[in-house]
């Protein structure tokens, strides 16, 4: 059993590894303020409800639970490359470690009540050979009366690398098409769904009328979601982050991916918590670099 394999884990009623859907192992959280679900398949975050709210985090029903694959929806954890690798289009969209199997490290409980547990991941043959660098990841997932995740980069190599990283939230919203976004007001985007254009938010709140897939740049700011129909506001903070994704696939990409529901995009935004392109990061030899986001709803 995997709580044989894994006891320092176990936190009586609050924290347990057991299998999940397509029996992959799961870390099952019921905090005092909380309750979470986080997959060793790419440390992936799946779940997180505060007690008396509806869920935080979006996840498609057709989302593929099977090692080696991509989850869809909740927190992907992406590293060394975000989308595809420039210059290697055999290489797997949003780089290595959102499909490798990561090794829980510990949990531990709180004195405020809420539940830290840390998982990690390193390199290896297989990563090498796609990306000729030794690294160490840990992800340190706090669960609360806010959501706290923390990316930790250690370059274990002998030279150093540049990287690429994100966490790639989905929120659940009632209708994204009554939803906006504020924070970014002023910074400057590559729009991927106009042909990569850079161009610059102007002061109103985002809204999403079709297609949008926007890579903000140079933002550390915090970002807000307010979603009427669910009457709350999600509030999106972080550190060490210089750049903030918008996403959403609107009608015909959604019918396009293989594992989302052609009807599930009003549900949902990503609002992701990002280093990429002119904000990917340079690690020397031996360095470590912690990225992080908080989301609490307002």
């Amino acid at each position: 059993m995997a709580e044989q394999k894994h006891p320092d884990i176990n936190i009586p009623n609050v924290a347990k590894l057991d299998e999940g859907k397509g029996g992959l192992p799961r870390i099952v959280i019921t905090a005092p303020a909380a309750d979470a679900e986080i997959y060793l398949n790419g440390a992936h975050v799946s779940r997180y409800e505060p007690k008396g709210a509806k869920p935080v985090l979006f996840m498609s029903a057709e989302s593929q639970f099977t090692p080696g694959k991509p989850i869809r929806g909740g927190v992907p954890v992406i590293f060394p490359w975000f989308g595809p690798r420039e210059g290697h289009p055999e290489s797997p969209a949003h780089g290595l470690v959102r499909t490798m199997a990561w090794q829980p490290i510990s949990a531990r409980q709180t004195s405020d009540g809420a539940v830290e547990v840390v998982l990690s991941v390193s390199s290896n043959e297989a990563t090498r050979a796609q990306w000729p660098h030794d690294f160490a990841l840990h992800f340190i997932v706090t669960v609360g009366k806010q959501l706290d995740m923390v990316l930790e980069v250690q370059n274990t190599g002998k030279e150093a690398f540049r990287f690429e990283e994100a966490l790639h939230t989905y929120f659940s919203v009632k209708d994204v098409r009554n939803v906006s976004v504020t924070g970014l007001a002023g910074a400057e985007y590559f729009d991927k769904v106009d042909g990569f254009k850079r161009k610059r938010q102007g002061a109103e709140p985002i809204r999403i009328t079709g297609e949008t897939d926007r890579l903000y740049v140079n933002t550390a700011t915090t970002c807000v979601i307010d979603d009427p129909g669910l009457s709350r506001k999600i509030i999106v903070e972080k550190e060490r982050s210089d750049s903030t994704v918008v996403w959403n696939p609107w009608i015909a990409k959604s019918k396009a991916l293989p594992d989302f529901g052609d009807d599930e995009w009003p549900g949902m935004i990503c609002v992701e918590t990002c280093n990429a392109v002119e904000n990917a990061v340079n690690l020397r030899a031996g360095a470590a670099h912690r990225m992080r986001q908080t989301v609490r709803l307002g």
